[in-house]
């Protein structure tokens, strides 16, 4: 006997591409635009910090950030997203999505306000406090994770699901290169206003007391977007899959649909009772282990190991551009110069090479599947990865700088259309509802540990080994990525419930489908 999908969840996954679709990714998506402004904007602003707070007179150099320090500012707010994205995709689980996603928010808007307004008696006093509430913009980040994953993997099509997260996630792209406009317009604003010399020939002078509020300008910048969608993301019903397969009300679901579908849909209440007691298995049970055991492996290695690579590489532009060149040495600038020029850069490999990479996903995750982006992103970052490293001085030349910033674009290019998009998707639609914000939450806390080793381990690598060797590495690191690909499924046009087995009405055939979904779930494409 087939099996029969609740006509709610039926009616989401046929339903053509409408307006609320739209709605849902703009709201979900600028939470990722505040995301990704908050945690890479202190890098535009961390050397500014230094020639501020740890200025030595009579040194030749300007003041910079203490490593331990420097790690401690670039690397903290990662350790929050770590804490929020298991503390909230758990959350998102037991009380909705809906219910958890404004907490997220409104933890955004205030620790971002706060981090500007960090204030001490002394320059570690100022860095301490700085740290203290960028953990916690941190921990409202990464409850953003599984939960804007989970509510637009669970309201969108299943034609079209994967560019539907996708964008959600490309917004990220936008926040990058929103972050280095702001430290343009600001540092520049400041810079005409205030016009010093350079270090060089006057190390007191060429940082001026205004440029304090360049840094505190530019990291509140970031509670704007978020605060302007809070009213909206209040306003979106629970997601249906929430409410019908693990809160059991089919009724509410129906009614919430309804309205947004435009389209009147039936109840089904006797299907909800009747689904498989068989599939209110737990995370920490056998039957999931056998189920999706190598699927949560698969998802939290490939993104713990792309984001080794893929936030050593963003958090350290600025000193890789200052090695080949393209920056000058720290000395030859004022402070504000430095943070015009660092933004500049950044800004022009966001838009030459991370927007792009976010939407080339979005248009071809739906055609040629998540699987082959992924295993395509991988091998194309551990290329240019070792193309970079292996002739490191050839690129040091100063007739090869562009070169080198051409082939290192290419690899942000690759990781956007590629697996820094793909880890994002695939766990948001592969894990049964009742699970699904957990163990995306739990994929993209691994994502997180890898960007704690790249943020601090890039640092000391980078100072004891070397660039070259540090690229090397990261070479390696990738070549690692395309190895457990191979355990990641492909749920290119497929519904949600056809993968996990839920929402079927007990019957004959729901166990046989079950397993069908299951087996094809472990088959790989190749």
């Amino acid at each position: 006997m087939a099996k029969e999908q609740l006509q709610v969840l039926n009616a989401l996954d046929v339903a053509k591409t409408q307006w609320y679709h739209f709605t849902a990714i703009v709201i979900a998506g600028m939470g990722f635009f505040t995301d990704a402004y908050d945690l890479f904007c202190i890098s535009l602003v961390t050397k500014l910090l230094g020639r501020l707070y740890y200025y030595e007179e009579g040194s030749p150099n300007p003041g910079s950030l203490p490593s331990n320090i420097s790690a401690a500012v670039n690397g903290v707010a990662f350790c929050g997203t770590l804490s929020g994205q298991l503390f909230f995709g758990w959350l998102g689980d037991k009380m909705g999505r809906k219910r958890v996603y404004g907490m997220t928010l409104m933890l955004m808007v205030l620790c971002s306000i706060a981090c500007g307004l960090s204030f001490g008696q002394n320059a570690n006093a100022v860095m301490a406090t700085l740290c203290f509430f960028r953990f916690w913009l941190g921990f409202g980040i990464g409850g953003d994770y599984p939960l804007s994953a989970t509510i637009m993997s669970e309201y969108a099509n299943k034609k079209t699901r994967g560019a539907f997260i996708a964008a959600v996630f490309a917004m990220q792209g936008f926040g990058i290169l929103a972050g280095g406009m702001v430290a343009i317009i600001v540092s520049a604003a400041f810079k005409s206003k205030y016009p010093v010399a350079a270090y060089k020939f006057d190390p007191s002078g060429s940082t001026p007391a205004e440029a304090d509020y360049v840094w505190r300008i530019i990291v509140m910048f970031g509670a704007i977007p978020a605060l302007l969608t809070y009213y909206w993301r209040m306003k979106m019903p629970e997601t249906a899959r929430y409410t019908a397969l693990v809160a059991k009300n089919a009724k509410q679901a129906a009614a919430d649909m309804s309205k947004v579908l435009q389209v009147e849909l039936e109840a089904e209440q006797e299907k909800v009772e009747n689904r498989e007691r068989g599939n209110d298995f737990g995370l920490f049970s056998m039957q999931f282990v056998r189920r999706h055991g190598l699927h949560l492996i698969g998802t939290t290695t490939t993104w713990f190991l792309l984001d080794i690579a893929f936030y050593s590489q963003n958090l350290f532009q600025k000193d890789i551009f200052t090695a080949i060149g393209w920056i000058p040495k720290a000395k030859e600038m004022s402070a504000l110069e430095e943070v015009f020029r660092i933004a500049r850069a950044q800004t022009l490999i966001a838009l030459c090479s991370t927007v792009p990479g976010y939407w080339f996903t979005v248009a071809f995750i739906d055609k040629i599947g998540r699987f082959t982006i992924q295993l395509m992103g991988f091998f194309f970052m551990t290329v240019f990865m070792f193309a970079l490293a292996i002739p490191y001085h050839h690129w040091t030349l100063e007739a090869n700088r562009i070169g080198f910033v051409v082939i290192y674009s290419l690899t942000f290019f690759f990781a956007n259309f590629g697996p820094n998009a793909t880890t994002f998707v695939v766990p948001a639609e592969i894990f049964p509802a009742r699970l699904r914000s957990t163990c995306h939450g739990i994929s993209a806390a691994a994502g997180k540990a890898g960007a704690i080793v790249g943020a601090f381990g890039f640092q000391y690598a980078e100072k004891g080994i070397g660039v070259k060797s540090t690229l090397i590495i990261l070479g390696v690191v990738n070549f690692l990525g395309i190895v457990f690909t191979f355990l990641v499924p492909e749920s290119k046009g497929r519904s949600l419930e056809e993968m996990t087995g839920e929402g079927e009405e007990e019957n004959g055939g729901a166990t046989e489908s079950r397993q069908k979904a299951a087996h094809d779930l472990r088959t790989v494409p190749v």
